[in-house]
């Protein structure tokens, strides 16, 4: 449910926030004022194009935001748990930001989204009638979807979907086992790619050792020569080694300690530095003698890393995961070498799942008939209530061909309309009237009251054309559509705002060389005021202020 709107720098109005409550909600206001702006601005919302013109005149940009109670709202609490968009309070807004310079740019819940994302959350929330550009009715896999709620068939359409959804999951893996000549070339290719890792692939830790001793292994001579020569320097037979450097330097230390105490503790130290140093060139002389220099040796650990490094190349992974390339690689060669049996398990399966699905498409059809007759004569009533006498309403399902099942049945939808007698039925997408179209769409909304997940509903020049009982009749359907959803009814007529639960005022002023529009929520006088101004135009007399009154009046009556 819409709970509040908010629009800056937005066309005509400079700022205007506006609170919405459950019921239906009237907007009214004289021709020109911009009564439209609110429809304009959820359209936005919704993810319609912008139009950089819609920023008020000297204004870097105009900002629209909307906030929304999900409590109801599952579809949408849905959409932004899978989106990653959820908040931690469970509500929702949306914004939307429209540059003077061009461009513009979305948010959900305070996260930057693109226009699509918008469009996609914004059609779980609010449905707008009497628009071409932002109505789901129009779309034949939203009205077969609405055909199905209204008939009481979810369950038996989702069912369908699901068996559809495991036949094709069947057909996928059959042909990735399946494929003749071409899966025995894969099979041999596999066993040889894998004869190849089996030698030489191996596990990171010894890798790491075997590319650690090709290193060793081609220095040996660099090493083994270094480590002799550093031997030699450290405690060699030199007169300047440096443990006959250390000794003499030891041996003067020594005496002048014996003159001094306080230089026991550096000689200490030379002491032991002495015996590191013997250690360090023993350590060094044994690692020069027991250096492998080996060339055969060599040659073996050298073939193995080239070896590793085509493989690698090859595989285009890193050597160090050859290994689990060849886990892989061997589990798809156990699943091609038993396709055979798993061949027959899932034809027989596929079988079953076309069986099951036949049997569910079939119930589902003769469910969506009889949900289609009841549907097309419940809105062709209600069509003659709200003054198209004599138009038809209808819901055509066309057979789809196909031997595979499909995941919305056997069948398409399209509703279908003839404004006026005599007129052959045409797509309900294709009615050019805006005010037709919305009077169509409000009794599609009466006739499936219950059936339509959308909380808000907005209808717009849903009264163009109409007047006197059959204006009456269009509100007290509003009303009563009010008492299930939301709803926004943009009016020019007094006997459908008299009907609202909730009554916006609409007014523009000329403030200099500026031109502003606010918008306004009426109180009981308030309203009393504008419904007599709507009777009486200019001169509102005490005649027009008392039949305002007992529209009202009437209004409440009959909700009790």
């Amino acid at each position: 449910m819409l709970t509040r709107l908010s629009v800056r720098n937005f066309a005509v109005v400079e700022a205007a926030e506006i609170e919405f409550g459950k019921g239906l909600t009237v907007v009214t206001g004289e021709t020109g004022a911009g009564k439209s702006l609110l429809v304009d601005a959820l359209l936005l919302l919704s993810g319609t194009r912008a139009d950089a013109g819609l920023v008020r005149a000297g204004c870097e940009r105009a900002e629209l935001a909307a906030e929304f109670d999900l409590a109801n709202a599952a579809a949408a609490r849905a959409w932004l748990v899978d989106q990653a968009l959820d908040d931690d309070e469970g509500g929702c807004t949306l914004r939307r930001v429209i540059a003077a310079e061009g461009g513009s740019r979305a948010w959900i819940n305070g996260q930057t989204v693109s226009l699509n994302q918008l469009s996609e959350l914004a059609s779980t929330l609010v449905e707008i009638h009497g628009q071409h550009e932002h109505q789901a009715l129009l779309e034949r896999a939203q009205q077969l979807q609405l055909l199905d709620a209204f008939g009481g068939i979810r369950d038996q359409a989702l069912q369908a979907r699901e068996l559809a959804a495991r036949y094709r999951e069947i057909i996928t893996r059959e042909r990735a086992l399946s494929g003749g000549e071409d899966a025995q070339a894969r099979i041999e290719l596999l066993r040889h790619e894998l004869s190849e890792l089996e030698r030489w692939a191996l596990p990171p830790d010894p890798l790491t050792e075997l590319e650690t001793l090709h290193q060793r292994l081609a220095n040996a001579g660099r090493l083994a020569e270094g480590a002799s020569g550093l031997a030699e320097l450290l405690d060699g037979d030199s007169e300047y080694s440096t443990a006959r450097s250390l000794a003499r330097a030891r041996n003067e230390l020594e005496k002048l300690a014996a003159l001094d105490r306080s230089l026991r503790e550096p000689l200490e130290l030379l002491d032991t530095a002495g015996i590191q140093l013997n250690e360090a060139s023993d350590a060094l002389s044994r690692y020069a003698q027991d250096l492998d220099l080996d060339p055969q040796r060599y040659a073996e650990v050298d073939a193995h890393l080239t070896a590793l490094h085509d493989l690698a190349r090859r595989h285009r992974v890193p050597a160090a995961e050859l290994h689990a390339k060849a886990e892989s690689l061997r589990e798809e060669l156990r699943m091609l070498e038993g396709a055979g049996d798993a061949l027959k398990q899932l034809s027989t399966q596929r079988a079953q799942v076309l069986r099951d699905y036949d049997i569910a498409a079939q119930a589902l059809s003769k469910m969506r008939t009889a949900a289609a007759k009841k549907l097309g004569k419940a809105v062709t009533e209600l069509m003659g209530e709200l003054g198209m006498a004599g138009g038809t309403f209808a819901v055509e399902l066309q057979p789809q061909s196909g031997d595979e099942p499909d995941s919305q049945g056997r069948e398409r939808c399209e509703f279908t309309v003839s404004a006026n007698p005599g007129m052959p039925l045409r797509p309900l997408r294709r009615v050019a009237s805006g005010g037709e179209l919305s009077r169509i769409g409000l009794a599609i909304e009466v006739a499936t009251v219950g059936a339509d997940a959308t909380g808000t509903m907005v209808f717009d020049e849903v009264d163009a054309g109409i007047g006197g009982a059959v204006a009456e009749t269009v509100g007290a359907k509003l009303r009563a559509l009010g008492s299930r959803y939301q709803v926004l009814c943009v009016t020019h007529l007094p006997q459908v705002a008299a009907q609202g639960h909730a009554h916006l005022h609409v007014a523009k002023s000329i403030e200099g060389k500026a031109t502003r529009t606010r918008i306004a929520a009426l109180d009981a006088k308030g309203r009393n005021e504008e419904l007599a101004r709507m009777l009486g135009g200019v001169e509102i007399d005490r005649e027009a202020r008392a039949h305002a009154k007992r529209m009202l009046e009437r209004a409440g009556r009959r909700e009790t």
